[in-house]
């Protein structure tokens, strides 16, 4: 089990009610599934969002398969609209 921070940007900060918090899961999936239980407007901003794991873009990936690291930073980063 992974250790880390999660840190919530734009309307993921709003939703979450925090800029950031710490972690205990192994896979970001396992991540997602733990900060979204009993947060509904979390789970509905988190599906539109991208994610960065120490920096690194998970794209695409299957969130199961993204393997947290001890000390991880996980960014949640929401849509920004451009202008």
């Amino acid at each position: 089990m992974a250790t880390g921070k999660v840190r919530y940007w734009a309307a993921a900060k709003e939703a979450a009610g925090v800029a950031e918090e710490s972690f205990d899961a192994v896979t970001l999936g396992e991540l997602m599934t733990k900060i979204t239980q009993n947060h509904g407007d979390l789970a509905r901003v988190v599906r539109r969002c991208s994610f960065l794991v120490d920096g690194s873009p998970v794209g695409k990936r299957p969130h199961d398969e993204v393997v947290l690291a001890d000390g991880a930073t996980v960014e949640v980063l929401p849509p920004f609209a451009g202008g």
